[in-house]
């Protein structure tokens, strides 16, 4: 499963009373009413299993205040003046203390360390906003009514040709404009590289973010095959290789596998080549300035900026994430139907450093913060590229937010707590480089079908990820050979109407039936089931999987569902741990089996018609007129990777 892991302790300085400090001895050994949540100490491949790390206590006094020496991050006790007494007026209010995720990312943020990923910035103040729109999203109403709020309305659609260019920028038109460049970079190339006249509409600047992505060397190929990156430059953006990789379950066991997700690359230079010769191809970059309006006429589609310029096009291509206006619109602010909230940091200071954790699963759910809700908490960890003793590692967990859903910020003050357990470290010997975190919707009917004539939506905008998945890069690059060719086919041929466009996106059985798994790892309230249930689910399911074999397992672990291995994986648990089966029930309820039984049928029914239909109607689509042909291909491909046939093994 894409990107997955985090945890943490912090061991805090003793506060002085009346008007004098006074510095606690080193030696005093900790309150056991202090001891963080979890005294487990979960075994890291990396460390002596026999080298646990001691308790640590959580002081209740006033936090004390957080000092950068030499780039390493230290808390130090305050400095107290005796005699100087400060008054507070009765009507103020006493200011709560800073919390441990704020002295850290501001510590981080003073030092010049804060780097901004894709589509937005790591600060404290942006981990507050972000905080909000969770909350803002889980308070949505799952059905829109007359009386819901209507989200802006980005797109309008004009009867009728647009107006002459004469008053617009350049008075030129593109054949497409990509809203959203740091993922859109990818696709606007290839499209450039096929001759059409492409720009790209970027609120910031195009350039990848400092922390790297993980992926496997099969799925960076993937973008060489495309033909938009040699191998050589292939090579010069990996910054680390390492193997093995492991699945852990605590307290079950674990299953070590082989080149998964098992480079880091770096956006920084990835992008950059992608921006090199996206430019030297023809193609247009318009940074710092943002859509605010699209009119879609009958022949064009005319977007309106921030700045006041406007830009034409036959088509506009929607790269804009999970937090697209254009998408919040077609979904008219509805509730997803799922979230998965990620917290995690990258540091300095891991000794061994050699191998990966591609899921790792705490043994049973956790309470966080002061909201009573309890998740099922997930990790992944990773070398970093950018030294030897640098790890990144993610906390993550999935929500229902019909029943609310904890904050970002509640998520990584746990994330202190556990992440040294798991890791077998101490979180004062880290020097934290950065801070991560980030929330993904999902929904059920994705992906998202085209709304609009001459509008479409590509990756995470277009919900084409796994819902198990963190999305981004790794989705775009499985997609974007299917999606370039679709969209240079259908701009070639004027076929830009909303009904074919939706072929684009077609309906993939393999990726609905994924929905399940995120509702199976997703704790319910009210329910009876065993605190333990979650992680015993994933390990019956893991063993039988490598009992099967690396066809079954690996697909698998990139996220692609296919009907033989998920048969064969189905089988093997219902005969080998039947009484999880009634457990299953309760946890994801009977209508959500029944709704993915018909998604398992089409899972079925999609790999007969890719593995014997298509073959044999190929020659006869290749004699058909351009627009019937256009259909059919995008039929071919919707079996094809609905039923996880794009993905092969490799030699």
């Amino acid at each position: 499963m894409r990107g997955i892991a985090l945890g943490g302790a912090l061991l805090l300085a003793g506060m002085a009373l009346g008007l004098g400090c006074t510095t606690p001895p080193a030696s005093q050994p900790p309150d056991p009413s202090h001891v963080p949540p979890s005294q487990h100490r979960w075994p890291n491949p990396n460390s002596n299993p026999a080298r646990l790390m001691p308790p640590l206590p959580l002081s209740t006094a006033p936090l004390p205040r957080a000092s950068c020496h030499g780039r390493r991050l230290a808390l130090t006790p305050p400095v107290c003046r005796r005699g100087l007494v400060r008054v507070r007026a009765s009507g103020d209010k006493a200011q709560p203390p800073p919390s441990r995720t704020q002295m850290i990312m501001d510590k981080i943020s003073s030092a010049g360390d804060e780097v901004g990923g894709a589509g937005g910035a790591y600060s404290y103040d942006a981990l507050k906003r972000l905080d909000q729109i969770c909350s803002s999203i889980c308070s949505a109403p799952l059905e829109v009514s007359s009386s819901s709020k209507a989200p802006p309305q980005i797109v309008t659609r004009v009867q009728g040709p647009a107006p002459a260019a004469a008053a617009d920028l350049g008075a030129e038109t593109f054949d497409v404009l990509v809203c959203g460049g740091t993922l859109g970079i990818f696709i606007a190339t290839a499209l450039s590289y096929r001759g059409l006249r492409v720009g790209i509409v970027e609120r910031g600047t195009v350039k990848g973010r400092e922390q790297e992505w993980n992926i496997s060397r099969k799925e960076l190929m993937e973008i060489v095959q495309v033909g938009i990156l040699s191998e050589a430059e292939a090579e010069q953006v990996v910054t680390s290789d390492f193997n093995p990789n492991r699945c852990g379950f605590e307290g079950k066991g674990e299953i070590w596998v082989e080149d998964i997700l098992h480079l880091g690359i770096s956006p920084v230079k990835l992008v950059e080549i992608m921006k090199g010769r996206f430019i030297s191809s023809g193609g247009e970059i318009f940074e710092g300035k943002s859509v605010s309006s699209i009119s879609v006429h009958d022949d064009l589609a005319v977007l309106q900026l921030s700045d006041g310029d406007r830009l034409r096009c036959r088509l506009v291509v929607d790269a804009m994430g999970n937090f697209s206006p254009i998408v919040r619109q077609i979904r008219s602010g509805r509730r997803p139907d799922g979230l998965c909230l990620v917290v995690g940091a990258c540091a300095r200071g891991f000794e061994k450093n050699t191998t990966s954790d591609v899921i790792f699963s705490s043994s049973s759910v956790k309470k966080v913060g002061d909201s009573g809700g309890s998740v099922q908490l997930f990790w992944e960890a990773f070398p970093a590229g950018s030294g030897p003793t640098d790890r990144t590692t993610y906390m993550f967990t999935y929500v229902d937010p019909q029943f609310g859903c904890p904050k970002l910020e509640e998520l990584l003050e746990m994330f202190w707590d556990l992440m040294p357990g798991y890791q077998d470290t101490v979180l004062d010997n880290l020097d934290i480089r950065r801070v991560i975190y980030g929330i993904f919707p999902t929904y059920r009917d994705s992906p998202l079908p085209a709304a609009f004539d001459r509008i479409l939506q590509v990756g995470d905008a277009s919900g084409i990820q796994s819902p198990v998945s963190f999305g981004g890069f790794g989705s775009l690059t499985r997609h974007l050979g299917r999606l370039s060719n679709g969209v240079y086919e259908a701009v070639s041929g004027d076929f830009l109407d909303a009904q074919s466009l939706k072929l684009l996106n077609p309906y993939m059985p393999n990726l609905s039936a994924s929905w399940l798994f995120q509702r199976a790892m997703s704790t319910r309230p009210g329910t009876d089931i065993s605190p333990t249930f979650i992680n015993e689910l994933l390990f019956a399911n893991f063993q039988s999987m490598q009992k099967l074999g690396d066809s079954v397992l690996r697909p698998f672990l990139q996220d692609v569902i296919q009907f033989g291995p998920l048969v064969k994986t189905l089988g093997l648990v219902m005969i080998s741990r039947p009484q999880i089966l009634p457990e299953i029930f309760r946890q994801v309820g009977v209508g959500v089996i029944l709704n993915w039984s018909g998604h398992f049928v089409m899972l079925g029914y999609y790999t007969f018609l890719s593995s014997f239909l298509g073959p044999a109607v190929r020659p006869w689509v290749e004699s058909l007129a351009p627009r019937d042909r256009y259909q059919w291909e995008r039929y071919l491909e919707a079996w094809e990777y609905g039923a996880g046939l794009d993905y092969r093994q490799e030699e």
